[in-house]
Formats: C-alpha cells, structure tokens, sequence
C-alpha cells in the first residue's frame, strides 16, 4: 500500500446472488453495453466513464496523461456489487473518478491473464486479495496502489474511495517522480522471490522431506526407538496447515503429528493415573518409558496437543491437555506460583527402606490391580494389557527392574473395550474412570519420587547442570495459554498469571533489569542466560495476547532490550548463550527449541507490536547468521524454520479496541493461526504501534479489526462479524 494511502479494506467475500433483481439506478449507456460479459454488462448504465480493457483505453490514458483505475470482478461477486452500488452508481462519485482516471472494467472469467497480473501485486504488497479487485495504473500500465473493496465513506476518519481517488490524482500532479518509482519498486521487489523468501521455502521442503523420511507410519513419531517428544517438530508440522502457506503437504503434515500425538497419549510414556509426560521412551511403540517427568515437556506439550485441538477440533485431545495441567498444578506448582523442575525416575520400593528402581511409582503387578479393583479388575486388565508375568521384557528392562511389573498402556479404545465385554461405551467409560480413580489413590501412598523444587528461569546444559535437563518457567506459561485457548478455563490463565508474577518479584532485578537464573527457598545470585531471555519474553508475549494485559508487554519489551544489550552480537548477528567466556551461539532444536530460534520468532512478533523495525532486522541476522544449517540441516531446527516463514508470511494482525466481549474473544482465541498476532489498543504501552493506536473503538462498542500490514477489514463489532473477517 502506498504510503500515502491507508484506507480500510475488505476482502472478497464469496456470494451467489441473481444479478438480475439486483435494481440498478437507470443512466444512459457507457461503452459496455457492447459487451457480451454478463459482469460488463451489469454497469453499463452506470455514470462511470467505463472502458473494457484495450488500447482505446490506453491511448487515452497517455494522451490525457492521466492514470487508469482498474476494476476487476464478475458478475455473482458480493461485494463488487456493493462496491458498485454504493460508488460506481454515485454521480458525485462517478465525477471524481472521471475527471481525474480513465476508468477501466474487466471480468476476471473473461480475461485471467489480466486478472493474475494484478492479482499477483495486490497479494504482494497488501498480503491479501479479493474482488473487486482496485488497482490505480500509470498509463503504461505499472501498477502504483490498490486494494479490493474500497467503502465511500469511513466511520473512523480514513479516506473513503473518492477521497482516495482524489489523493491518487494529486499525487500523480504533484509528487511525478515519487509514485512511479514506487511503482517501480513494487514490480521489481516482485519480479521474483526474495532471498530470504527461497531460502524459507528451501528450509521447509528440506525439513518435511526430512520427517517425512523418517516418520514411523504404523507407531508414530520419527526414528527408531529410542523416541523422544521433540514438540518443535509438531509446532513445524502445524504450522504448514496455515492458510496463507497455501502448502500442499498440510494434510499429510497434520497427520504425522496427530498420529504421533495419539500414539504417545496410548502410550506408557502417558501417565494414565496422574497425567503428564514421561521423558521418553525406550520402545518404538511408546510402551516402556523413562520414567523422570520433566517441567519443560509437560510445557511445551501441552502446546503440542492444543494446537492439535485446535486445528482439528477431536475431543479425545481435550483430557489429555485438562490431565497435563492438572499434573503440573498437583505436583510441579510451588505455593508461590513459580514451576518446580522435574520429578525422579526412581523411588524407593517402600517407605523407610533404602531399596530403589526406575519406574517403582508407576508400575503395577497383576495381583495388585485385582485386590484393589475387585469384580471390575478384567476390564481394567484387558483395556490396559495387564499381563500375569508383567507386561515388559528383557530389552526394554535390562536391569530386571520391572521384572514381574506392568507399564500402563491403553491396549483397546473405549469403544473396543466396551464391545469385548457387552457394554455400553458409557459403562466401559465409567468403569475405567472408577480403577482409574482408585489405584491412583493407592498410588499416592507409595513413596514418591524425588522432586527438583529448583525453580529455574530457564535451562543451560553448559553452564548450568545440577539436575541433568533443566527447565523453563517461561515455557511453562507458553504451555498453559496454549492450554488456555483448548479449554477456556479461566484458572489455567490465573496460573499462567502468577507464574510470571512469581518471576518479576524473586528472579527479576528491577534496578538494572536483569532476570536470576534460578530460585530455591531464595534467588539465587547467578545471572540468567540467553534462554532465560528468550523463553521468558515467549511467556510474556503469549499472555498478553490473551490477557490483554498490556504489563506483560510492557515488560517483554524492557527484557527484550536487556537481552539485545547483553547477548546481541551486533556485528556477526545471532545471540551468544552466555554474556561472556567460553560462549557459543546455540541453535539445535533438541529437547526445547533453541534461544535463537524462539528469539527470532519473538523479535519478528515484537517489530509488529511496536513498529521497532530494528527487532525484524536482528531476527533477519539471526537467520542470516544461522543460513547454512537453514539451507543444509533444516531439520536440526525446526522452530527457526517456522520463525523464518513468519518472517515472510503476510502476517495478520487482529486489533481489538475499547471494551472485551468474552465471547468475542474466544472466537479469536479458538482459532489456530502461527501466522497472526493479537494486539490490544493500550494508550498505557509505551511503544505499541502508532497504528495500533490510530484503530479506536466505536463508542461501547467492542471493536475488532482483522489486518494485514494494517490494512484492515471494515470494523467487526459481533462474534459472527469476526467470524467472517477471520475467515477471510
């Protein structure tokens, strides 16, 4: 969009009608009337200087020198026919438009070759398209602006069409040289893919062709055992089911990590009784884990199996996600709200005795399971493959520590249980959920495994190994606002809340505006590292997109700044792990992503929210520095990958303005779109964008605007508005 022109915007919105009840006010006929198109046809009475596109037109053009304005739909289009009304049937209207343009009307079913040329620029510059396609040419047919449907009039004081013609032409009078190198300038930015555009493109394909490659069909996930969750492969995979990527291999990508998803919550990696994720698994089928829970898996997938909801909407996903956050606020909570780091794998076989095994919590004989469930121990037994001898063997179990002993793991689904033995599904459900119930209650009594009440900002495996992995508060708030948007429980929100309070009043020096590394009955004095940095500001940012809470932004932008300021290498681009001493740029996205690679997608996430394009150069850097493993080994990481298609994407922004309707809100927060981001009008932010600040309220209104390069749909004000500008 030209930058002298910001007028709102709306995208085609797909229509039948019967044109031919559509009134028209009656005027002389223009040219059109000879045309054969139905779509031509239905404006030949207009007062609208028409010309079907061809050289009497552009003659016209140069010999008057003036511009041409470009209209482009067909005849069963909605909005072209508002646009029509409400402009092109106007005389005041129709005056501008001929005094200053030769006016020009094409079908695009008649001629797509014109249609696609200029379709092809309104995507590129405004990140969207539709008819009635506007578009303003020079009279050698470079385009300089356009849009789709342009309203006559504005309620919030932009530039209704006329208004805009009329900037148009004085521009075209007065600023000569300015507007045709800009339209230079967008055909040739245009003319081909941009480095950074086929070096993500490149990325993708290398990275799926990598999982695709590797995928397990029958069990899931990727590779053989052992299997580890490795959720940036999922959050890579999800985000190919955007829309805008328009990507072929959506389906299939959804697919992989759906089933892996399924697989894994069958699995023994699953805790059936308390919920949460085991670290990995030592089986390919996910049966015999490892059994030492983690906080930074419980974290991110969580993320994970709400954007699998999300996108796919299966309700069987939405106990897992309830179970997950009940764990962790069970058990991995401290009073304070802070997250505690991990839960052993081992724990004594009985209380006041020093006799230990991995997975002695979990694991149950058969005898066991019958005493406690009695008459209802059968169904339990079958649906969970309890075995007599146990359920694991020699190579899963070397040291003969589950000897005798069985993993759970859902062997049937409820339905297939509940036809085994002649009952209801509802019946077989209730059944379960009564063993489920009571052998976690015996559980409990056994001695449990050692807890990591370390709190740690985040986790350094260089620096920083106390407890083998450590883990990140700041994930763990990612992983309840995805959590959030699943389930709508306002609790799960409360938490994420006080998880980022605990950080700002015990690992946060206010004075300098540092963060600690970690914290155990008192901070600790050791300085956070670049993911301390990176993974909090993640956290930050995902509230404030469904708080609304402009002081979670208002902090993620100062810790930005101390993060630039003290891991920046502003010279080579990328952030150095640690201040200073033996330091390396990590980017493997391993157990959790990379520092660089949730930096790049926070930096490109801030650039919008502030209009700071000096964050989207440094998350350019980051990828610049970082090409070589973007153009070789992708799949090392994937979460770049994605920050990296982010950063070419044409990115939504969604502008909610004046009071919060809740029901407004959840339709936004229900919808899974990697490429958008949610930004509040808060006049108490320092930086949020000018434009942000520009897109006001009407009146009590709840006000949403639906953008791209703020360009905006018309305001929606109703859930069902909003619908349909999120659709479009």
């Amino acid at each position: 969009m030209h930058k002298y022109l910001q007028p709102l915007r709306k995208s085609f919105t797909s229509s039948r009608h019967n044109t031919n009840l559509r009134s028209y006010n009656i005027m002389p006929e223009n040219r059109l009337a000879q045309s054969r198109s139905p779509y031509l046809l239905q404006h030949k009475n207009n007062p609208v200087d028409w010309y079907p596109w061809g050289d009497e037109a552009i003659q016209k053009a140069k010999r008057e020198d003036k511009m041409i304005f470009l209209s482009v739909g067909y005849s069963t289009c909605h909005w072209c026919h508002v646009m029509a009304h409400e402009s092109f049937e106007s005389p005041a209207i129709a005056k501008v438009m001929n005094d200053h343009f030769v006016n020009v009307k094409v079908d695009r079913e008649e001629r797509p070759d014109i249609d696609k040329i200029y379709m092809t620029y309104i995507q590129a510059t405004s990140g969207g398209g539709g008819w009635p396609m506007s578009v303003w040419l020079t009279p050698d047919l470079k385009p300089i602006v356009g849009g789709t449907y342009f309203p006559p009039q504005d309620a919030h004081h932009r530039p209704g069409f006329p208004k805009i013609c009329e900037k148009i032409a004085k521009q075209w009078k007065e600023h000569r040289e300015e507007i045709m190198a800009h339209g230079d300038q967008a055909l040739s930015e245009r003319a081909e893919p941009s480095e950074q555009e086929v070096v993500a493109a490149e990325s993708t394909d290398y990275c799926y062709a990598q999982l695709y490659k590797t995928y397990d069909l029958v069990l899931g996930g990727f590779g053989r055992a052992p299997k580890f969750p490795r959720p940036s492969l999922f959050n890579f995979l999800f985000s190919l089911s955007a829309k805008t990527l328009h990507d072929q291999r959506a389906e299939k990508a959804v697919e992989m990590s759906l089933n892996t998803l399924k697989k894994m919550a069958r699995g023994g990696i699953y805790d059936h009784l308390g919920g949460g994720f085991h670290r990995y698994s030592v089986t390919a089928d996910w049966h015999v884990p490892h059994f030492e829970k983690m906080l930074y898996d419980q974290a991110q997938l969580l993320v994970s199996y709400s954007e699998a909801y999300l996108i796919t909407k299966d309700p069987s996903l939405l106990h897992i996600i309830r179970e997950c956050v009940e764990y962790v606020s069970r058990v991995m909570t401290s009073p304070d709200g802070g997250f505690y780091s991990a839960e052993d794998a081992d724990s004594f076989l009985e209380e006041g005795k020093s006799d230990h095994a991995e997975g002695a919590f979990y694991v149950w004989s058969q005898n066991e399971i019958r005493e406690i469930l009695g008459g209802e121990s059968e169904v339990y037994e079958y649906h969970y493959g309890i075995r007599e001898n146990g359920n694991t063997n020699e190579e899963s179990d070397p040291h003969g520590e589950m000897k005798g002993k069985n993993v759970l793991m859902q062997r049937y689904s409820v339905e297939e249980t509940a036809s085994h033995f002649g009952v209801t599904n509802q019946q077989c459900e209730e059944i379960l959920q009564r063993a489920r119930s009571r052998l976690f209650e015996r559980r409990e009594n056994r001695p449990k495994p050692h807890l990591d009440d370390k709190i740690i900002t985040a986790w350094n495996g260089i620096s920083l190994k106390f407890h083998g992995d450590l883990t990140i508060p700041g994930l763990m708030v990612s992983g309840l606002c995805a959590a959030y948007r699943a389930l709508h429980d306002e609790a799960i929100l409360e938490s994420a809340r006080r998880s980022c309070e605990f950080v700002r009043t015990k690992l946060y020096d206010s004075d300098n505006g540092r963060l600690l590394r970690n914290f155990r009955d008192s901070a600790s004095d050791v300085q956070g590292f670049s993911d301390d940095y990176s993974f909090m500001i993640q956290g930050l940012l995902d509230l404030y997109e469904l708080s609304g809470e402009g002081k979670w932004l208002q902090w993620s932008i100062d810790l930005q700044r101390t993060h630039d300021r003290l891991f920046h290498d502003d010279v080579s681009g990328g952030y150095w792990n640690v201040r200073e001493g033996d330091r390396v740029k990590e980017e493997h996205d391993g157990a959790e992503p990379s520092d660089n690679s949730v930096a790049a997608g926070n930096l490109l996430r801030m650039s919008i929210l502030t209009d700071d394009l000096n964050w989207r150069e440094k998350a350019l850097g980051i990828f610049r520095y970082f090409s070589e493993t973007l153009g070789e080994r992708a799949f090392a990481v994937p979460q770049m990958v994605k920050a990296l298609n982010f950063s070419v994407m044409p990115v939504k922004q969604i502008v909610v303005a004046g009071k919060r309707d809740s029901n407004i809100m959840r339709e936004i927060h229900a919808r899974y779109d990697p490429f958008r981001v949610i930004i509040y009008n808060d006049e108490k932010v320092e930086g949020l964008s000018s434009k942000v600040k520009e897109l006001k309220a009407d009146g009590d209104k709840p006000t949403v605007y639906v953008c791209r390069d703020f360009v905006c749909h018309r305001p929606a004000f109703t859930v069902d508005q909003v619908t349909e500008a999120l659709g479009e």
